[in-house]
C-alpha cells in the first residue's frame, strides 16, 4: 500500500487552537469559483458529545499509476480495501487526503476525475465528509512509458474510446493531465460531504489553500482549525510562499 508512506506529505498541515475567527475567503476573492460553502449549505464541523473529533488521513494514494500494468490495477483495489478497513474500524468523524491521490503523469486519459472520484468514494460511500489537498503528481503531465517505445523509437498511441465535443468534432487522445482547478471543482461540485475548497484567486495556480474550523461541542465557538496548504509541484514549482501565511 502507499497510503502511510508519508502522512505530512503535500503540503497540509493541522493545527489545533483554543479560539479562532473563521477564515474561509469569500467567492469573490476565490474569482467566482465554487467551495464547498458556496456549492451547498454544509452544516460546521463540530466535537462530538464526548469532546473527540477524529480524523483520518490518507496520503499518497496514488491512483491510477501504471493502470496498464496488472501491477497498477491490484494497488488500487489494495488501496481500496484498507481505506475500507481503517473507516470500517476507527469510524472517524472527518477524512483528510494528504495529496497525490492521483498519479496524472500515468493517467493517458482526458479526465483524471474518474479515478481522484474513486479515491474519495470509501470515505463518500460511509457518510464521511472530507477535505483534499494537493500533491505534486495530481496534476503532472502525462509521462510516455519506456515500455510503450517500440524498436523504431515511435510510441503507438493507446487511448481511451474516442471523445467527441459538442460540436462533434473528434478530440482524439488527450494528455494534457486535468488541471487543479478542474479536480477540485468537479469534486466540490458533485459530493456533498465535501469541504474542500479552491482557495483565495491570488494563490493560484495553488488552489488548495484554505482553512477548515471545528466547532466545540457546548459552546460553538472554533476550538480546531485545521490548515491546508497547496505545495505546488506537477503542472507548476513546488513552492511554499509568505503570502500563504494565515
Amino acid at each position: 500500500m502507499r497510503w502511510w508512506s508519508r502522512l505530512a506529505a503535500a503540503g497540509a498541515m493541522l493545527a489545533a487552537l483554543a479560539a479562532a475567527a473563521g477564515l474561509r475567503p469569500t467567492a469573490k476573492e476565490r474569482g467566482g469559483y465554487p467551495s464547498a460553502a458556496d456549492a451547498y449549505s454544509r452544516p460546521p464541523l463540530r466535537f462530538g458529545s464526548g469532546g473527540s473529533f477524529k480524523v483520518a488521513l490518507f496520503a499518497d494514494l496514488h491512483y491510477g499509476e501504471n493502470a496498464w500494468t496488472d501491477w497498477g490495477p491490484a494497488q488500487d483495489a489494495g488501496s481500496d480495501r484498507v481505506m475500507a478497513a481503517v473507516l470500517d474500524a476507527e469510524k472517524p468523524d472527518f477524512v483528510v487526503y494528504l495529496g497525490d491521490l492521483v498519479t496524472a503523469n500515468n493517467l493517458p486519459i482526458p479526465n483524471a476525475s474518474l479515478y481522484w472520484d474513486r479515491a474519495v468514494s470509501a470515505a463518500r460511500g460511509r457518510g464521511v465528509p472530507w477535505a483534499a489537498v494537493f500533491g505534486n503528481h495530481d496534476d503532472m503531465p502525462f509521462e510516455w512509458p519506456p515500455e510503450w517505445f517500440s524498436p523504431d523509437g515511435v510510441p503507438p498511441l493507446r487511448c481511451p474510446p474516442t471523445s467527441m465535443s459538442a460540436s462533434g468534432v473528434d478530440q482524439g487522445c488527450s494528455f494534457r493531465g486535468t488541471p487543479r482547478i478542474d479536480l477540485i471543482t468537479t469534486e466540490i461540485s458533485k459530493n456533498r460531504l465535501s469541504y474542500s475548497s479552491n482557495g483565495p484567486k491570488d494563490l493560484w495556480p495553488g488552489v488548495s489553500n484554505y482553512v477548515l474550523q471545528v466547532l466545540s461541542r457546548s459552546h460553538g465557538d472554533p476550538a480546531l482549525l485545521m490548515y491546508f496548504l497547496d505545495s505546488g509541484g506537477g503542472s507548476y514549482t513546488e513552492v511554499l510562499s509568505s503570502a500563504q501565511d494565515p
